[in-house]
C-alpha cells in the first residue's frame, strides 16, 4: 500500500463530507422516529430489572457507550460482551432485565448465539439495528431502525455513519428516559461525585469558604489604618465592614484603597466608612460554589462575603479559593 500526504485542502474537503453523511444519517433518524421509540422507552420504564447492552466490534465500543450513558443518567444500566456472554457470563442477563442488543447487520455471530436463550428466560429485546428483516431484527421485541444510506468511508465498508447512527439513537433513549423520570441536577451530581462534575455539582460555598478568625473584619467606626492592618493580617486583598449585630454593612478592598490613596485620604485618620463599598456582593454558605465563580466573573470581582439570611457575616472566599477547590 503506498502513501502520499494528502494537501490540506483535500483532507478538509474529506473531513467535510463525513461531517456532511453523518450529520444527513443523524438527521435521517429523527424522520423516521415512530411508535417503536416511544415503545422502547416505555419499555425501559416499566423495567423492573436492569438494562443490559450487548455488541461486537465497533458496535460494541458504541454498545458500551450507551450503558454508561444509561446508567449515568438514572436507568441502571450495563454492558456485557457478547462473545463472554456465550462463556458465562449470560449468567448476569436475567428474565426481569431488558436487552439493548447493537448491530447494523443484525446478523452478527456472537449476537446471534446470545440472544435466544436470554429471550427463552423472559429477557426483552430492544434491536437497535440497519436491517428490519436480519436475526436479529426478527427476534427483536422492539426494532428501532437505525439505518443510514452509507458509510461516510469512499468504500462504504468502514462502520462510520451506521455506528454514529447507532449512538445517537442510544443518546435519544437516554436524554427520553431522563426526561421521563425527572432526573435532575442533584440526581446527576450523585452519579457523578468525582472529576470537574462531581465538583461543579457538590461543592458548596461553605465547602470552600473561609470562617472564624481566618474572615477580616472591622467595625463601620474603624479608622482605614485599622482596615489596612486587617487586610494584611488575613491576605484576602479586602475587609468586611460590620455594624453592632455583625451584619455586613460594606467592603473595603484593594482597589478601595488605591483610590483613596488617589483622592489623597489620610488613612490614619479617614474612617474606614466614608471610603468603603457600601453594596458589597454576598452569598449564602447553602449555595453552590459554581454559583460564587459565576457571581464574581459577571461582576468582574475577586472576592465575595457569606452571609446568612439576616445578613450576618459568616465567611468569605475569593477567587483564589474556588481554583484551590478546583471549582474553576
Amino acid at each position: 500500500m503506498s502513501m502520499s500526504p494528502p494537501s490540506s485542502a483535500h483532507a478538509i474537503e474529506c473531513a467535510r463530507e463525513v461531517f456532511k453523511i453523518e450529520s444527513e444519517a443523524v438527521a435521517a433518524l429523527a424522520a423516521r422516529l415512530d411508535g417503536a421509540f416511544r415503545a422502547a422507552v416505555e419499555l425501559i420504564l416499566e423495567c423492573r430489572g436492569r438494562v443490559v447492552v450487548s455488541g461486537i466490534g465497533k458496535s460494541g465500543h458504541v454498545a458500551g457507550k450507551i450503558a454508561a450513558t444509561l446508567a449515568s443518567t438514572g436507568t441502571a444500566a450495563f454492558f456485557v460482551h457478547p462473545a463472554e456472554a456465550r462463556h458465562g457470563d449470560l449468567g448476569m442477563i436475567r428474565s426481569e432485565d431488558i436487552m439493548i442488543a447493537v448491530s447494523y447487520s443484525g446478523e452478527s455471530d456472537e449476537l446471534a448465539i446470545i440472544v435466544p436463550p436470554a429471550k427463552r428466560q423472559g429477557t426483552r429485546l430492544i434491536a437497535i439495528c440497519g436491517n428490519r428483516n436480519s436475526t436479529l431484527g426478527r427476534h427483536a421485541d422492539i426494532y428501532l431502525d437505525a439505518q443510514v444510506e452509507r458509510e461516510a468511508c469512499p468504500m462504504n465498508l468502514a462502520p462510520t455513519a451506521s455506528t454514529t447512527a447507532a449512538l445517537a439513537m442510544g443518546d435519544a433513549l437516554a436524554v427520553s428516559l431522563l426526561e421521563a423520570r425527572g432526573f435532575n441536577r442533584d440526581d446527576f451530581a450523585r452519579s457523578h461525585p468525582g472529576g470537574a462534575l462531581g465538583r461543579q455539582l457538590l461543592t458548596l460555598v461553605a465547602d470552600v469558604m473561609r470562617s472564624g478568625p481566618a474572615v477580616p473584619r472591622v467595625g463601620r467606626s474603624a479608622l482605614i489604618s485599622d482596615a489596612l492592618l486587617e487586610m494584611t493580617r488575613s491576605a484576602m486583598g479586602m475587609t468586611a465592614v460590620l455594624d453592632d449585630e455583625q451584619r455586613v454593612v460594606g467592603i473595603f478592598t484593594d482597589g478601595d484603597l488605591r483610590r483613596a490613596i488617589e483622592r489623597r485620604v489620610d488613612i490614619h485618620t479617614a474612617p474606614i466608612s466614608s471610603v468603603m463599598g457600601t453594596q458589597p456582593r454576598t452569598i449564602q454558605a447553602h449555595e453552590l460554589a459554581t454559583a460564587a465563580a459565576h457571581l464574581m466573573e459577571q461582576h468582574r470581582i475577586s472576592q465575595l462575603l457569606v452571609v446568612d439570611p439576616a445578613g450576618k457575616l459568616e465567611g468569605a472566599l475569593n477567587h483564589h479559593d474556588l481554583m484551590l477547590a478546583r471549582v474553576i
